[in-house]
């Protein structure tokens, strides 16, 4: 059992928490105040059960069969056929960690009593959650209205059903908790859907999309803040009066970020080359600043999804009330990351730019294409062949995933998010824009070079440039490149370099 301790229900759930519980085994302090609550959410359940009120997934069928009443005679079974019926979503098994971190979201989310799950249920999952027996979930079925498909199966594992990662190893599940000296469990009344029908595998994701995010901002204002040093840009964008005459989505926020990151640098007591330079430098604070306000807005969206109880039926436990809701439906959290993803692309088309910019001798006052040879020389300008080609598929990645849905379920689900496809297309957006800042990066390097031979950079962006010339020497004359761009980019994003980063750019 891991040494990372939980109180369930103690703090709001943030971000980090999930990454945390995902990233290993994590140990549940269940205290008698959550107990008592889920006892009596459970008690509502079963009077509502005993009284033959009609209660959606409790004594009705699911979806379009909501018109089928379950007889007391039927509910016995019922839960298990609903589990094993739902057990159908497909793709490729998601990542354990994702899937630790889904269960933990969910049992946190059923400690408050919304779902009316049955305690000897929680009580399975949360030692699940203890042991690291982890329900495999597979990486499609989700439309947004709730990961049911995607969910069920952390209903099927504590049946014994489907399978589960247990000491990395893909076990049947059955085997899984065996091993980890647990035995499955028969759900009550309502229990399958309780579990399932909820988001936490968007949850999920969403909040390892987060971590990569923090990153790409961090090496983004290094690596703009060395090319506009490397280009003799004006300065003045990050004035803090001119960005805060019209304190537009964080830009105030962003400029600081780069004042920080040119800190010592001579660029800023230099007389600019231009009065006015190409927008891709000049916007920097506002492009920036766009994204800084996309991953806030889509922060709070992922939280309050955290700290919710998403359920239908929801069990009101105060009234002792249970009531049908859409709160399963997360049109905020798909629009928030759809927002993310065109705010990422203005990002990576500035940065191609820029680097373009600099290997453009008339704009630039640097040799054409950054090659000291002139001439033929090839230079850097193949490279604008792979900005253009990783443009555009960011540009494609940016596409909003949430408009659009079929109709399912006999026209019970007639509208659909698509949340999770929108966190997941964000999520393959950010490989090609890493690349276009280990792209920019270098074409930077190679123009302080050529610019500035013992000036001083800032304390931001003299990190970039000393990483890059640890790995790239100088282009002095026409070399292959794939090898380099390999170690550069390798250096840039799997190493420490971004930790060093971080307290250089932030605001």
């Amino acid at each position: 059992m891991s040494g990372r301790v939980h109180e369930i229900g103690a703090k709001p759930l943030t971000v980090e928490d999930v990454v945390a519980a995902g990233s290993a085994p994590t140990r549940l302090v269940v205290d008698e105040t959550v107990q008592a609550r889920m006892q009596a959410a459970r008690a509502v359940v079963e009077r509502y059960l005993d009284e033959n009120i009609p209660a959606y997934g409790l004594n009705t069928g699911l979806g379009g069969n909501v018109g089928h009443r379950v007889t007391i005679a039927e509910t016995a079974g019922f839960q298990e056929r609903l589990v094993l019926g739902r057990m159908a979503g497909i793709g490729a098994p998601l990542p354990v960690e994702i899937a630790r971190a889904a269960l933990f979201a969910r049992v946190e989310a059923l400690s408050r009593g919304g779902a009316g799950l049955s305690p000897h249920v929680f009580e399975l999952l949360v030692r699940m959650v203890e042991r690291d027996v982890v329900p495999v979930l597979p990486s499609r079925g989700s439309l947004g209205t709730g990961d049911l498909l995607q969910s069920m199966p952390m209903a099927g594992a504590a049946m014994g059903q489907g399978e589960a990662f247990y000491t990395g190893e893909v076990l049947p599940a059955k085997e899984a908790l065996r091993r980890a000296g647990l035995e499955p469990v028969a759900l009550g009344s309502k229990d399958g859907l309780a579990i399932a029908n909820a988001s936490p595998v968007t949850a999920a994701l969403a909040c390892f999309a987060f971590q990569d995010l923090a990153r790409i901002v961090t090496l983004h204002v290094a690596v703009a803040a060395l090319a506009c040093e490397a280009f003799g840009a004006n300065p003045g964008i990050f004035d803090a009066r001119l960005v805060g005459a019209r304190p537009a989505a964080r830009q105030v926020e962003a400029a600081a970020r780069f004042r920080h990151a040119l800190e010592d640098s001579d660029f800023l007591g230099t007389k600019p080359a231009r009065v006015q330079d190409a927008l891709s430098f000049r916007t920097l604070p506002q492009v920036t600043g766009v994204v800084l306000a996309a991953v806030k807005s889509a922060r709070r969206e992922v939280e309050i999804e955290l700290n919710g109880e998403p359920d239908n039926p929801l069990v009101l436990v105060e009234s002792g009330e249970i009531h049908s809701t859409a709160n399963f439906h997360t049109p905020a959290l798909a629009l928030a990351f759809d927002t993310l993803a065109i705010a990422l692309s203005h990002l990576a088309t500035a940065s191609a730019q820029r680097a373009i910019k600099l290997m453009t001798g008339r704009l630039s006052g640097l040799p054409n294409y950054l090659s000291p040879l002139g001439g033929a020389s090839a230079g850097f300008v193949p490279l604008q062949k792979n900005l253009a080609a990783l443009q555009a598929e960011i540009r494609l990645k940016a596409t909003p995933a949430s408009l659009d849905a079929l109709v399912v379920s006999d026209m019970a689900e007639d509208v659909a998010p698509m949340t999770v496809l929108s966190i997941g297309k964000l999520s393959e957006q950010l490989d090609p824009l890493r690349w276009t800042l280990t792209l920019e990066a270098l074409v930077a390097a190679q123009a302080w070079d050529l610019r500035a031979r013992g000036a001083r950079l800032g304390q931001g962006s003299a990190v970039v440039y000393e990483a890059v010339r640890a790995v790239v020497p100088v282009l002095e004359a026409d070399r292959a490149l794939t090898a380099e761009l390999s170690r550069l980019h390798d250096e840039l994003w799997h190493g420490a370099l971004i930790e060093r980063l971080q307290p250089l750019c932030s605001a």
